[in-house]
């Protein structure tokens, strides 16, 4: 996939504000601190489009943009698509009043929003599994809202603990689900998986466009 066009669109502050559902929608979602931006930023070849920020929670609304593609350089038909970045659970440094503000915001959106394709979950590959994003997945699992996982910042973690990381996520998913999601291990900085992703949204693309 060649990304022809990616603009920043609108910020809502509920599912029911957010844009017409008229195309093929991405949302990307993860513990605060996990390279969501950036990752963002680096599919999209504009490392000014998501900010990023060194504080955690500083997403905190619906965030649209606006994406054109095209499967090859030598396509002649587009693909428009909506990506959205979505803000991260597990906030630190907020009240409890917000959080729960901020929960219902995300489970109205995810369960409600007709257009929605996929959702990327991000982990980060530095960690042994970690007990929220397991219980995100799990809830996505319970609402059936279907969804990929990506391992981020693999570029900063040595090969053989980034495997051991992996499987242990992927083993800790495996006592409760059947069968897995797929999966993709990211590095922003190494622009690692971008094309892997890409790949995987244009082939949604197509089956939604069918």
């Amino acid at each position: 996939m060649v990304i022809k066009k990616a603009n920043y669109l609108i910020s809502s502050p509920s599912v029911e504000k957010c844009p017409k559902a008229d195309r093929p929608e991405y949302a990307f979602i993860g513990r605060s601190n996990v390279g969501k931006s950036s990752l963002i930023n680096m599919l999209c070849n504009n490392s000014t489009l998501a900010k990023t920020s060194a504080a955690p929670g500083k997403t905190q609304l619906i965030n649209h943009y606006d994406i054109e593609s095209k499967a090859s350089i030598k396509a002649a038909t587009k693909s428009k698509w909506y990506l959205v970045d979505l803000p991260g659970y597990g906030y630190a440094k907020r009240s409890q009043s917000e959080r729960n503000k901020w929960e219902k915001m995300i489970e109205d959106y995810l369960r409600k929003r007709d257009n929605l394709v996929n959702i990327f979950v991000l982990i980060d590959s530095r960690h042994e599994p970690q007990a929220i994003d397991l219980e995100f997945v799990n809830k996505l699992g319970e609402w059936q809202v279907p969804f990929t996982l990506v391992f981020t910042k693999a570029d900063k973690e040595k090969p053989k603990a980034l495997e051991r990381h992996v499987k242990n996520f992927l083993d800790a998913m495996r006592e409760t689900w059947q069968f897995l999601p797929q999966s993709f291990i990211t590095s922003a900085e190494k622009k690692t998986g971008r094309e892997e992703v890409l790949t995987f949204i244009d082939s949604c693309n197509k089956k939604v466009e069918q």
